[in-house]
């Protein structure tokens, strides 16, 4: 089934938009939080002043001002003014931008002089992926979505109801409504290469994709690779996409992980599990409210104990961690050890991204995002 007690997310103000082994035995200290009296001033780079904030990806950061987005570099100067409604983050060179209203506005593509490249014209519009973006004529409900390249050319015609963006030379799509649509796999040329049949699907990675068989709330997740053959059988509640050679499942109500053989290495005893990212994976025990997370490695010991908040995964050897709850807590930075390296003062927080972090100062009403370093 679709575990909706995954779908945590960091909270963050968004500038714009278009988841065997024995139980854990190994301790560690806790860490000591110390809280600070004042703000760590100088640990700024990049002042807070913004509005909104994207982490820093190909060398620029989109960010907000008012009601209108544009790009500074890592000196905090912008290289783009503020003149868009909605700006998603740089990739591939080009990001894409939304300029109007929330009904007639439309999304085209700039490169990292500001100049549009690809005339607003889409009704949404995903990053590029591996060199192509996935684009969408007409509303949700009935429009259609294909593929452009960076020239702007439609290189697969909008005709699906959902196509997520190309991962491992392959996209995902689906034709059908939420419930009765079909995914299946396209290439590059648009031609089906796993033809529509699963109920769901995640997108392809380290060579394997996460399929579905059956409805939400009976059927069960297996692995298929690229020719569209079942590797690992149908038999888990529910299935993510591989990471650093292993997958997060869930058995009940249960996370573990298996290898790209589906043995299971970690057994399910996790209320929640993400993909691991630099060796180590966040994981829950207890619910979202009242539980804690802290981080395993590869063999299922926990090596930063379970005392936190909410955890995102590590991202440039740091990882975001929030003391406290949803209301009054606040977000920091561990290391791999499980030191705190950054003390949690800040209402919000991006995982660090090409050396710098966006952070939230402030209440809501009048609190501004910067930038800090590690």
């Amino acid at each position: 089934m679709l575990n909706l007690r995954r779908c945590v997310v960091v909270a963050v103000l968004l500038v714009g938009a278009a988841g065997c082994s024995s139980p854990p035995q190994t301790e560690t200290p806790a860490v000591v939080v110390s809280t600070p009296t004042s703000l760590e001033t100088d640990s700024f780079v990049i002042n807070p002043q913004f509005d909104g904030a994207r982490s820093f990806s190909d060398g620029l950061a989109a960010v907000r001002i008012g009601d209108k987005s544009g790009f500074i570099d890592k000196t905090g100067s912008f290289v783009i003014n503020p003149q868009f409604d909605l700006a998603d983050s740089f990739s591939d060179g080009l990001a894409n931008v939304f300029i109007g209203d929330d009904e007639t506005g439309k999304w085209g593509f700039i490169d990292k002089t500001g100049s549009v490249v690809i005339n607003p014209q889409f009704d949404s519009a995903s990053p590029f992926s591996e060199g192509l973006a996935s684009v969408r004529i007409g509303d949700d409900e009935t429009g259609k979505a294909g593929f452009i390249d960076k020239t702007g050319s439609v290189v697969i015609n909008p005709q699906f109801d959902l196509a997520w963006s190309f991962s491992d030379g392959l996209a995902l799509v689906r034709i059908g409504g939420s419930v009765t649509g079909k995914w299946g796999f396209i290439d590059k040329t648009g031609s089906f290469v796993i033809n529509l049949q699963f109920d769901y699907a995640r997108s392809f990675s380290e060579g394997l994709a996460a399929v579905l068989i059956g409805d939400y709330s009976t059927g069960k997740w297996g692995f298929i690779d690229k020719t569209g053959s079942v590797v690992i059988n149908p038999q888990f509640d529910d299935a993510y996409p591989f990471s650093e050679g292993l997958a997060s499942v869930e058995i009940g109500d249960k996370s573990g992980f298996i290898d790209k053989t589906g043995s299971v290495v970690i057994n399910p005893q996790f209320d929640s599990a993400s993909p691991f990212s630099d060796g180590l994976s966040d994981v829950l025990i207890g619910d979202f409210r009242t539980g804690k997370w802290g981080f395993i490695d590869k063999t299922g010991s926990v090596v930063i104990n379970l005392q936190f908040d909410l955890a995102a995964s590590f991202s440039d050897g740091l990882a975001l961690v929030r003391i406290g709850d949803r209301e009054t807590g606040k977000w920091g930075f561990i290391d791999k050890t499980g030191s705190v390296v950054i003390n949690p003062q800040f209402g919000f927080a991006n995982p660090f991204s090409e050396g710098l972090a966006a952070v939230f100062i402030g209440d809501y009403e009048t609190g501004k995002w910067g930038f800090i370093a590690r």
